[in-house]
Formats: structure tokens, C-alpha cells, sequence
């Protein structure tokens, strides 16, 4: 373990002076011989249960609007516009980021994975539209890893910034 914290940063920048130019280098999808290393597998039990997402595992790296305590909790979306435009409004902005991609679209519920950009882990993130016709169930968890240094609850509330910002 030592040695992959030692190795890793030298392997890292390595790869970013072999791989990029300045000015017109495409962004780094994942660092070459990374590719796969860290998706981890797709989750099975997710989705919609008896008319709400799944909890939360006990690590810290999920956010859930059904969580029950105060570390995984994060709250819905709340929202006035028509349901419907804000549905497409969520699905342009979830379209509008990287290495992004929805698994699946029904009315009520979007399941979208988000890859990072270097090394490749992925996120998998689920939007419930609740029946109450007016907010959005939430729920983001890493596949990998004990922690997520709070990306998921920093991605979630960049939605919910963006969706207000559209007068949602």
C-alpha cells in the first residue's frame, strides 16, 4: 500500500507529460493502462423499492435523500415548474457533463453514471421524481472505495444549483 501512494503520483504525472500538449489536448478520459481498473461492478439492487431509493451503506461515500442520519442525508430537490420541463431540464444538465452517461430514463426515475476524469472510478447516481408532483429523491454512492472525499454530495448540489438557476 506504501508503495502504490508512492508510485501513483509519480505515475500520474508521468502520464500527463506523455499524453498531453498544451493548448490542444482533449481532456484525459482515464490514464492509459487504467482503463476498467477502478468501475467496479454495476450495482443490482438499486432503483425504485417500495416507492423510494435505496438506503445508504454504513462508508461515507453515498448521499441519499432517504438516508436517515446526518452523514448520508441529503435533501431532495424541491421544484415548481411542470414536471415534465423539469425532467428535460435535468436530463440536459446531466447530458451537459463529462464522461457522463444515463442508463436509464423512465418518467419518474433517471440512473446515471458518472467516470472520473483520471482514474476512472465510477458513480452511480439515481433522481426520483416522488408522486408529491413537486421533488426529486436523490441518492449518489461510489462503487469503490471507503470514501469519496465528498464528491457525490458536491455533484448532487450542483444540480439542484443548476435546476434553481433554471426556475425549476
Amino acid at each position: 500500500m506504501q508503495l502504490f501512494r508512492v508510485l501513483l503520483p509519480l505515475l500520474v504525472a508521468v502520464c500527463l507529460v506523455f499524453t498531453s500538449a498544451p493548448a490542444v489536448a482533449a481532456p484525459i478520459a482515464v490514464l492509459p493502462g487504467l482503463q476498467g481498473v477502478f468501475t467496479g461492478t454495476p450495482p443490482t439492487n438499486i432503483g425504485i423499492h417500495d416507492a423510494q431509493l435505496i438506503a445508504c451503506p454504513t462508508s461515507p461515500n453515498c448521499v441519499s435523500s432517504s438516508a436517515s442520519d446526518d452523514e448520508h442525508y441529503i435533501a431532495p430537490i424541491e421544484y415548481t415548474a411542470d414536471k415534465d420541463a423539469v425532467r428535460t431540464q435535468l436530463v440536459a444538465i446531466i447530458n451537459n457533463q463529462p464522461r457522463t452517461e444515463i442508463i436509464e430514463q423512465t418518467d419518474d426515475y433517471i440512473l446515471v453514471e458518472f467516470t472520473s476524469r483520471l482514474m476512472g472510478f465510477v458513480d452511480d447516481a439515481e433522481f426520483y421524481f416522488l408522486q408529491d408532483g413537486n421533488s426529486i429523491a436523490m441518492r449518489s454512492a461510489a462503487r469503490l472505495g471507503e470514501s469519496d472525499l465528498g464528491v457525490n454530495r458536491r455533484r448532487l448540489e450542483q444540480f439542484r444549483l443548476a435546476l434553481q438557476s433554471l426556475g425549476a
